[in-house]
């Protein structure tokens, strides 16, 4: 990779709610690896995210807590960022759009887009029919209306979901507009809506759609430094211009988001939409992150210089691969994305039954901030990793996590770090061993170190962050397969000399699989660092650079622990 700087987002997380397994494994996980990599690489890289304050969720989830909205979204907003640093997920900054320190720079920056859209034209303002709720006495945008889907999948066949919201439906991801939704009903009221007049302002999605689409075809073939993006996520969206993109109305009746900024009495009273204003929170938190340097945020998103990947879930697919770009194609001053990693849902499987998708008002989720309270945070960023949905949906299965856990991590690589630093330490008085005269075994293995180096380093590079920890966990067999192989226990009563260079080959594959597995389980490569008395920062360039001989060692210390389902999952662990 010869790019130097890349700034990077993860979709915002709404501040109405707690996360779960589910969001960490479909946004945040994956775009923390990717820039865990490219900082141990030397790359210049921001890593941006906030909560997502404004719109319908927090205004419903505000009305069902019965607290103001405003400290809902701060006690979300903080909760999250927690759940964030307990999992080691390393943003440079994580704001807020309606939080205190970051309201007014997001409504500004916001304020502005629109009005450079506006002033270029791409909006058309229109009176329409929209759903009313006669009982609340207000407009149901969004999430405040349900109703049955009508579109159809991808293989023809009906979505036939009956809970799509007037936003997005989240069975087959398709755009909702609510008066086509089957059998409405108002989610504040449970009551059937009416049509009534409203204006609003419609961004021309269509006036886009041949730009789009060679864009997004352009991204189809991998070529260097342009790594191909997922054929799910272009295939769903240049379906999607196949089918013709509406106008779709960036306005909402809401007294709660960014204010409409048009001198124009229709506007009083309106706020921008939900998902017009949350990307550019990516803009303004990186604006406010570098606030006191002037325009250095432009560097960041209107230099081409710099290439911009946002980390998303399938759900927002659309929104950050079709509308988000059709706005900055309209303000035309910023980057388009150089990469959009979408990931498919994550559902849930408990022992004893069937998969299910995880839902917060069912409660079939584990929850990040529960998780953490007991256990280690790298088994549940390696098992993520591990069933990442990076081609289709997958399921966080719990037999299978303890199975991973306590097979791969603790059987596997942990036994292999602990075995070859106890033997140096019981036999070499805790320092590495001299090479002496390597043979043919040796040098097969230290190969193989620098072939796991490059697989992984590609696979990364590709976004293909579950394969990448298959190759770090093949490595660790490789290794247990090379202890085994030269049988170190029996070497140092035959030759001790011979049992030194068996040692110091592992530990120089401790060295590699130790930076390796940095990107993916930063705590435990941490103390494995510690272990090592090695730079912690462990540079990517330096993962098969050789321990010297005489180089001291720190003490041995287990990094996985075996974990148990009861324990783990018990009662009263949801």
């Amino acid at each position: 990779m010869s790019h130097k700087r890349t700034l990077v987002t993860a979709g915002l997380p709404y501040s109405n709610g707690r996360l779960h397994v589910g969001h960490m494994g479909g946004a945040y996980l994956p775009a923390d690896t990717y820039v865990r990599y490219l900082r141990a690489r030397g790359h210049e890289v921001l890593y941006i995210c906030g909560s997502d304050d404004n719109g319908v969720a927090s205004l419903i989830s505000s009305r069902k807590e019965n607290r103001p909205v405003e400290e809902l979204t701060a006690d979300y907003n903080a909760r999250q960022k927690a759940d964030f640093d307990g999992l080691g997920i390393s943003f440079d900054v994580f704001g807020g759009t309606h939080q205190p320190d970051y309201v007014e720079t997001h409504e500004r920056r916001s304020q502005t887009i629109f009005n450079a859209i506006a002033d270029k034209g791409f909006f058309e303002k229109k009176t329409t029919r929209q759903l009313y709720d006669v009982e609340a006495g207000q407009f149901l945008p969004d999430r405040y209306v349900k109703g049955g889907c009508y579109h159809k999948r991808a293989d023809g066949t009906d979505c036939d979901n009956d809970s799509a919201y007037g936003d997005q439906c989240e069975a087959c991801g398709n755009a909702i507009e609510p008066l086509e939704l089957k059998n409405p009903v108002s989610t504040i009221t449970g009551s059937v809506p009416e049509a009534r007049d409203t204006t609003h302002w419609y961004l021309k999605l269509g006036s886009f759609e041949k730009q789009l689409g060679e864009w997004l075809e352009s991204k189809r073939e991998a070529r260097p430094g342009y790594p191909a993006w997922r054929e799910w996520v272009l295939n769903f969206c240049l379906g999607q211009i196949k089918q013709g993109l509406p106008e779709r109305a960036m306005t909402r009746d809401l007294d709660w988001g960014v204010p409409v900024p048009l001198d124009d009495p229709d506007a009083a009273g309106k706020v921008l939409y939900v998902w017009f204003d949350a990307p550019i929170g990516y803009v303004s938190f990186t604006e406010k992150l570098l606030a006191g340097k002037g325009d250095d945020w432009k560097r960041w998103w209107q230099d081409p210089e710099c290439r911009i990947a946002h980390f998303i879930g399938e759900d927002n697919t659309v929104f950050h691969a079709l509308i988000w770009p059709a706005m900055l194609m309209a303000e035309g001053n910023y980057q388009l994305p150089w990469q959009v990693v979408a990931n498919a849902f994550l559902n849930m499987k408990f022992p004893g039954a069937d998969e299910q998708k995880i839902s917060k008002s069912r409660g079939n989720a584990i929850w990040i901030e529960d998780y953490l309270k007991r256990f280690d945070p790298d088994p549940l960023r390696y098992y993520l990793t591990s069933i990442a949905p990076e081609k289709n949906r997958t399921a966080f299965d719990i037999d299978d996590f303890i199975a991973r856990n306590n097979g791969e991590l603790v059987n596997a690589l942990g036994n292999f770090i602990n075995r070859s630093m106890i033997f140096a330490g019981k036999y070499f008085e805790g320092k590495v061993p001299d090479a002496g005269a390597r043979n043919e075994v040796d040098e097969t293995q230290l190969k193989a170190l620098a072939d796991a180096r490059d697989e992984v380093t590609s696979l990364i590079e590709q976004f293909r962050f579950k394969a990448a920890s298959e190759a770090l966990m093949a490595l660790a067999r490789t290794a247990n397969g090379y202890f085994d192989a030269k049988a170190p226990w029996k070497q140092r009563k035959e030759d001790l000399a011979a049992c030194g260079t068996t040692i110091n080959v592992c530990l120089q594959t401790v060295h590699t699989l130790c930076t390796l597995m940095a990107p993916f389980m930063p705590f435990s490569a941490e103390r494995c660092a510690g272990m090592l008395k090695i730079d912690p920062a462990l540079p990517w360039d330096g993962a098969t650079a050789e321990l010297p001989g005489g180089h001291g060692l720190g003490e041995p210390e287990i990094l996985f622990k075996k974990l148990d389902a009861d324990e783990l999952f018990g009662e009263d662990a949801g």
